[in-house]
């Protein structure tokens, strides 16, 4: 695996100086939200030029740090046209900034089918799926012409809330450029979190070869609910988890996520340290 973190759960400070810290604490690639770590001006759709691009990729190039993930994480379900017709165009904008990066994989989840991207029972509906896709196509078709890939990551509060409804998209779109963020957290709520470890095989076992990126956190329960915390704090089932990464996805980017500068260490130590001491012998891989 290549170990790396959200560039925006570093310590505020400009880019340059965010992405040395990245190297220094040995990471070795990152997820890039381009709003959440540049302040030094307004980051727009109109202002994502091949220059800045230059500017940016040089910075990463020199500090050995992957871009993993381009951040564009907009709800892609938005019911209200003017604020939909936006989203589309940061979409659009993001694939072309991806290309000009050299950065493989825009980032995103699945939306909700309200304005305010709030978990309502109509997310996980057959009309929700229906739309989401339709909106995604428009997304995909750009992607393919600019060789991006699309990464969805499921979330069980939004419209792509299992495994099985990340397949259905799949098949629905049938296109190589659209692949999957895997964040088995994210899938997991007070029903089923006794169940992680089949929801873990299973996303292994049905999308596998669609899996381009990983994202690790770990949770605990409190008064039913799920709280999420950093890699090493909770009741994640990282020995499964890590052992199916090692045997099937060999150098896959392993994101850090719920990271702040005082913890973000102990987590990556933590994912390093049982990584490496999983073996997986020839029978295995």
């Amino acid at each position: 695996m290549r170990i790396g973190i959200r560039a925006h759960d570093m310590e505020s400070a400009p880019l340059d100086e965010i992405v040395k810290d990245i190297h220094d604490k040995g990471f070795l690639c990152a997820q890039l939200a381009l709003q959440k770590v540049i302040h030094s001006f307004p980051v727009l759709s109109s202002n994502l030029s091949p220059g800045m691009a230059s500017y940016i990729k040089n910075i990463f190039i020199e500090n050995k740090v992957d871009i993993a993930v381009l951040g564009c994480y907009h709800n892609l379900a938005n019911p209200y046209k003017p604020e939909f017709d936006e989203i589309v165009e940061t979409y659009l904008s993001h694939i072309r900034f991806a290309h000009y990066l050299g950065c493989g994989l825009v980032g995103t989840e699945t939306g909700a089918v309200n304005r305010n991207y709030t978990y309502e029972p109509e997310n996980h509906s057959v009309k929700s799926f229906s739309i989401f896709v339709e909106n995604l196509k428009v997304i995909i078709d750009y992607a393919e012409k600019l060789g991006v890939v699309i990464g969805i990551e499921p979330v069980f509060n939004h419209i792509i809330y299992d495994i099985e409804r990340t397949y259905q998209v799949l098949s629905a779109i049938k296109s190589p450029n659209l692949q999957v963020i895997f964040d088995p957290v994210n899938l997991l709520n007070y029903n089923n979190y006794k169940e992680q470890d089949d929801i873990i095989k299973g996303a292994f076992e049905l999308l596998n070869k669609d899996i381009a990126v990983i994202h690790a956190k770990d949770f605990i329960v409190e008064e039913k609910n799920l709280s999420v915390k950093p890699a090493g704090q909770g009741i994640f089932n990282f020995d499964l988890f890590l052992n199916l990464i090692k045997k099937n996805k060999p150098y896959i980017h392993v994101l850090l996520e719920n990271t702040n500068s005082s913890n973000m260490m102990e987590a990556k130590y933590f994912i390093e340290n049982k990584y490496f001491s999983i073996e997986i012998n020839d029978r295995e891989k």
